[in-house]
């Protein structure tokens, strides 16, 4: 009786380090998509949205299309966006290099394929990318879409659920 009292006990206190170490390699795969992608300014949208052509990596196409979508909208908001001939170059929303990792359940659950990073999204190509925009690499697929982020929306929500200051706050 005392033996399994303390079995019992001793399971349900590891039971939320499990549940803990799960979530954090969930995270650590989600963002370590991250850690290589192409992305390159195509020209400067309507008021406030900026076309970018993005490259995303999947076992299968439409999981590489998923993850370029999520691509387009980390670059605006940590990496910042490369100018070309026709555009000038745009700054990461977050200037706070720790943003992230400060923030690391607020962008879990807003880059969950189908969450929030959606909403700014909007996707200009239509169809499965061929040709040249779509690579059989070792371990899947490289595919190229072009996407049309809406960065003042973005940005704007990032102001208002506290990651990123607004300018008027000051210094």
């Amino acid at each position: 009786m005392k033996k399994t009292l303390i079995m019992t006990l001793v399971i349900t206190m590891m039971i939320p380090f499990a549940a803990q170490a799960q979530k954090a390699s969930e995270v650590r795969k989600l963002f370590d998509n991250w850690n290589n992608y192409e992305v390159s300014t195509v020209q400067v949208g309507q008021d406030g949205t900026k076309l970018l052509k993005v490259w995303g990596f999947g076992k299968k196409v439409d999981k590489a299309i998923i993850q370029a979508k999520k691509n387009a909208v980390h670059a605006c908001i940590f990496r910042g966006i490369p100018g070309n001939s026709a555009t000038m170059e745009t700054p990461a929303i977050c200037k706070d290099p720790n943003a992230l990792e400060n923030n690391l359940d607020y962008f879990y659950d807003f880059f969950e394929t189908g969450s929030t990073y959606i909403q700014f999204v909007n996707l200009t190509t239509d169809g499965m990318p061929s040709g040249q925009d779509r690579r059989e690499v070792k371990g899947g697929y490289k595919v190229a879409i072009y996407v049309q982020v809406m960065y003042d929306n973005l940005k704007n929500r990032l102001e208002a659920d506290g990651i990123v200051r607004k300018l008027s706050t000051g210094f």
